[in-house]
This record gives structure tokens, C-alpha cells and sequence, in this order.
């Protein structure tokens, strides 16, 4: 076989880490190795969800099918209901005061049946497990990773894609410290912050959902966020709607950025679900009645970063934005990263010596639309919860909400790749997409 122009070493094993893996595998000058820190390739979590321009990404990378066997997939991209929102905290019946629609609607998946979409798609000798990130090192010939069983290894390019608790980003921004950074506080970037919100998280099956006369819950079939002050609550099919995910919120709106020092994931009682949101209406209200086994989550972010990449080294997706989830989006930003990153590192001029340039150009072509999709996010967390601006105008309110979403449209990831290329080359191309 012959020698790689360069070999690619992923430290996370993650959505965004396997996204980047197989849309590298279309490269066959290009070496992958995936290092996860766990002894297997695992996701945390429940339902995934994902737009339109995301979607596209897959149909590219050629996993149509295989996704459709574990979602329902629409055959075309005329625009469906994504989110019905709704008045929720009263205790009697609450009222619709905004439907928003995209192409595709929201493709809705259970997490491990996506992650396991995408394993089926590596090679068995790209992956190493139990291979916990300590630290790496660049000089002029390499990256040397070592891990915490005591071994080493080397790679061209190094992409850490491991969470929101990045070893990568730990030593990227503690080598620029020790180098003398001009940035103020630059440590302070790689401490996530609290949002302020906890989330109760829960799947539900569908025949719990089902009633005698053979209605269901309406969550089985139209994706719902139910709005109170400073509580709202996320729920939509999976799994071809056999399941319903649940997740629930409960802001401190005015302690947000204060230290979270509990457990960021622990166990509620079923009981500290139903107190909660006792005030809401009465469908919210048997729903809730309906979840066994809650888990709660402390929502945690990153502020804005003032770089991801340093020479050989870069991040992706939770490791460079993780974000609040109130936009769908952080699943969908790591996959447009990964996806974005392979198609410019896999053209046949990119060589090793220009990797450098390579991933500056990724993070000034990404970084503005994450870093506004992360604002976004952030803001829409206080419109559902009517902590935002308008408060008591729901019509505007709605129409605002609606506007949260104007990225979907702009800029897709086609025309980021042009961008990059022609920023790298000089040359206008035509990507698919």
C-alpha cells in the first residue's frame, strides 16, 4: 500500500469525530485513526435531530438508506412542520401561537441507532479505544499524542473532536498561554459555563403514549415545544416514532454563568419531573406522568472562542462551539465542520506542508456561522421561556422565533467548501450539495 500524503489522527469518537472519519474514507491518499477514550464507540443521551442542510451532508456521503431504516426520511424537501409551539403554562388547556416550518421538516433519530449507522461505515482498523487524550505535542515533523495507558502515538494532523471537556483544546489554549498569548484571560475560554438551565431527560415508549380509542400523544407525530416562564419542554418521535423523547427545562434565568458545582448528569425522581411543571397544561402534565427514569443534565456552553486551530492541531464540533440545544444545532454544526474540513483537506493540493493553511482557512470560513448559530441558540433558550424581548406579544414573539432560524438558509455548507477553496487556491469550483 502505498504511503499516505498524510495521516489524520481524530481524538473523540463522537458524531462529529466518525462524520469526519468516513468523509475522509473517500480519500484514499489520506491516513485515519479515530482515538476514543472509551472502550467503545458510545453515545450519551436520546433523540438527535436534524435540518435540511444537514441532511443534504448525507445524502452526499451516501447513507440515505441506511438512516432511512431507523427515521423517517421525506422524499423531498418541500418545507413541514419542524416546531408547534405553544402557551403551556396554564392549567388549563394552552393554545398553539406558532408553527415553524423548513425544508424536510426536522429529521428526528434515536442517538445510539445514528451512531450505530455510522460505526457500520469504518474499517475495523481505523479505531482505538481505552486511548485517553493526556497531552500532545507539535514540532516541524509531526504530532506526538500520548494517552493515559502510557503510550504514544504520531500523527500529520491532529482534530480533536472530544466534547465540550476537550482535552485538545485544553492544551492548545494552555501551550498559547505558555507562548505568550496577547489574548486577555485566555485560559478562561476553555472553561464551559452554565446556562443557567437543568434539563430532565426521558425516553417514553409509544404504546404508553397511546390511548384506548387509538389517538396518541400528538408529540408522536408533530415535533412540540411547550413554552412557560422560565420552563419549557422539547418533545418529538424517534425511532420512527415508536419512542417519544422527552426534555424538559427548568431555568435560573439569573444565574447563568455562575459555577455549577453538583454533577452535571445525575438522577432525579420521577416525582422532581412532575412537581415541576405541575402549573402546565394537561396534555404537558400526562406526558410527564407518563416518564419512568429521568435523568437531569446541567446545560452547559462555550463563550465564543478566539481560535480553533493552531498549526497542525484543530477542533470540531462541542471541542470548538458546544452550545445550548435551542436551535437543533449542535449535532448538525459538528457534522457541517466535519464534512467542510475533509472536502478541503482531501483535495489533491492539499499536501502536508500546507495543512497549516488548510485549517486556518476551515476556521475563518466556519467559525462566523457557529459562532452566530451559538448566539442564536443561546437566545431562542429565553424566548421559549418568555425571558426574552417581546414577552407578552406572542404573535411577535413567534415571528421572532421564526427569524432564529434565518441561518438554515444562508450559506450552506456547498458553498463554504467554494469559499474555502477558492481562499486556498485561488480557484472557483462548483461543490455538490
Amino acid at each position: 500500500m502505498a504511503e499516505p500524503k498524510f495521516r489524520v489522527a481524530i481524538c473523540g469518537g463522537g458524531i462529529g469525530g466518525l462524520i469526519l472519519a468516513i468523509a475522509l474514507l473517500k480519500y484514499p491518499d489520506i491516513r485515519v485513526d479515530i482515538y476514543e477514550a472509551a472502550d467503545e464507540f458510545k453515545e450519551i443521551g436520546a433523540g438527535i435531530m436534524m435540518w435540511g442542510r444537514t441532511w443534504r451532508i448525507f445524502l452526499e456521503l451516501g447513507l440515505k438508506e441506511d438512516m432511512a431504516k431507523i427515521a423517517f426520511i421525506p422524499d423531498d424537501d418541500r418545507k413541514r412542520v419542524a416546531f408547534d409551539f405553544r402557551k403551556a403554562d396554564l392549567r388549563e388547556e394552552g393554545f398553539q401561537f406558532s408553527v415553524f416550518e423548513s425544508p424536510y421538516g426536522c429529521i428526528r433519530f434515536h442517538r445510539a441507532h445514528f451512531l450505530d449507522v455510522l460505526v457500520d461505515r469504518l474499517p475495523k482498523d481505523i479505531a482505538h479505544f481505552s486511548k485517553k487524550l493526556i497531552l500532545y505535542r507539535e514540532d516541524h515533523e509531526c504530532v506526538t499524542m500520548a494517552f493515559a495507558d502510557g503510550t504514544t502515538s504520531t500523527c500529520d494532523l491532529l482534530v480533536g473532536c472530544d466534547g465540550i471537556k476537550s482535552t485538545v483544546r485544553k492544551e492548545m489554549y494552555e501551550q498559547a498561554w505558555r507562548n505568550g498569548s496577547e489574548i486577555p484571560n485566555i485560559l478562561s475560554y476553555d472553561e464551559p459555563i452554565w446556562s443557567g438551565s437543568v434539563t430532565y431527560r426521558a425516553l417514553v415508549p409509544a404504546q404508553l403514549l397511546k390511548e384506548e380509542d387509538g389517538t396518541s400523544h400528538r408529540i408522536l407525530s408533530r415535533p412540540m415545544i411547550y413554552c412557560g416562564q422560565s420552563k419549557h419542554v422539547v418533545a418529538y418521535g424517534i425511532a420512527k416514532d415508536r419512542i417519544g423523547n422527552v426534555v424538559a427545562f427548568v431555568t435560573e434565568p439569573e444565574r447563568e454563568g455562575e459555577p455549577f458545582d453538583d454533577a452535571w448528569i445525575s438522577e432525579p425522581s420521577k416525582q422532581d419531573l412532575v412537581d415541576a411543571f405541575e402549573h402546565f397544561e394537561p396534555e404537558v402534565r400526562e406526558l410527564l406522568q407518563k416518564v419512568e427514569n429521568p435523568s437531569l443534565w446541567a446545560i452547559h456552553e462555550l463563550r465564543p472562542l478566539p481560535f480553533w486551530v493552531s498549526n497542525k492541531v484543530a477542533l470540531l464540533g462541542d471541542a470548538a462551539h458546544a452550545m445550548t440545544p435551542h436551535q437543533g444545532a449542535g449535532a448538525g454544526q459538528a457534522i457541517e465542520d466535519a464534512y467542510i474540513l475533509a472536502a478541503l483537506l482531501g483535495d489533491r493540493r492539499t499536501k502536508r506542508d500546507n495543512i497549516p493553511n488548510v485549517l486556518t482557512t476551515y476556521e475563518h470560513i466556519r467559525m462566523p456561522i457557529v459562532h452566530h448559530t451559538m448566539r442564536g441558540s443561546n437566545a431562542n433558550g429565553k424566548l421559549y421561556e418568555f425571558n426574552g424581548e417581546p414577552k407578552d406579544d406572542l404573535k411577535t414573539l413567534g415571528e421572532v422565533i421564526g427569524k432564529q432560524w434565518d441561518w438554515l438558509w444562508e450559506t450552506p455548507p456547498a458553498k463554504q467548501i467554494e469559499l474555502g477553496l477558492e481562499l486556498l487556491y485561488g480557484e472557483r469550483v462548483r461543490a455538490r450539495l
